[in-house]
């Protein structure tokens, strides 16, 4: 007697974990969404990148360039109070010179010999100091400058225009083009007598 064969038994939770024959697949619109939205985060985060290199080099540069200035004036001001001790020396040496009297005909020859010896020692000494960045100006003749003159008196004339160096009492001194001791100069002013009110007729 023939028997028909026995079904295999099932298993609930293999049939259950068994995906369905009939798939659902992503659509290709889906697909391409996707990578476009991934493709603009990483654009983002490449952007983002960029932007913290570039503000990482600009202040690396920024100090580079603070440190160079600060190594160059160190360089060029290092000596700025030995020059200033040296301007002085050498506006008292111009003062010995001035005390010495003028050249006159019947002048001892010793007075000539150490006029022309002190006029040398200057000479070479402010030779020595252009040399070096320390230089010596002549304000007199100039427009009244306060960054680097000291106005110490003014005098009424009509022979210069008002606000005019008429005399130096010393010299304006520079180190690399920073002042080290302003000028004390004497600025001309108009003469009260030059001074009308506006729209007064002063001939009638």
């Amino acid at each position: 007697m023939q028997t028909e064969p026995q079904a295999a038994p099932t298993d609930p939770q293999a049939a259950e974990a068994a995906p369905p024959h009939d798939t659902a697949t992503v659509a290709p619109t889906a697909l391409m969404d996707i990578a476009t939205a991934r493709i603009t985060e990483l654009e983002a985060e490449l952007a983002e990148m960029k932007e913290r290199w570039m503000r990482a080099e600009a202040e690396t540069a920024n100090v580079r360039t603070r440190a160079k200035r600060d190594v160059d004036d160190a360089r060029q001001f290092a000596t700025q109070k030995f020059a200033r001790d040296v301007a002085e020396a050498a506006e008292n040496l111009r003062r010995g010179l001035d005390a010495i009297p003028p050249v006159a005909v019947d002048e001892a020859a010793l007075v000539g010999r150490l006029r022309d010896g002190f006029t040398g020692v200057e000479r070479s000494f402010l030779d020595l100091l252009d040399r070096n960045g320390v230089k010596r100006e002549d304000p007199t003749g100039a427009v009244f400058d306060p960054n680097l003159h000291q106005a110490m008196a003014e005098q009424e004339t009509s022979d210069h225009p008002p606000g005019t160096v008429i005399q130096a009492w010393t010299q304006a001194w520079t180190l690399n083009g920073r002042l080290l001791r302003p000028a004390m100069v004497v600025v001309a002013k108009a003469p009260a007598a030059e001074i009308a009110a506006p729209g007064i007729d002063t001939t009638a």
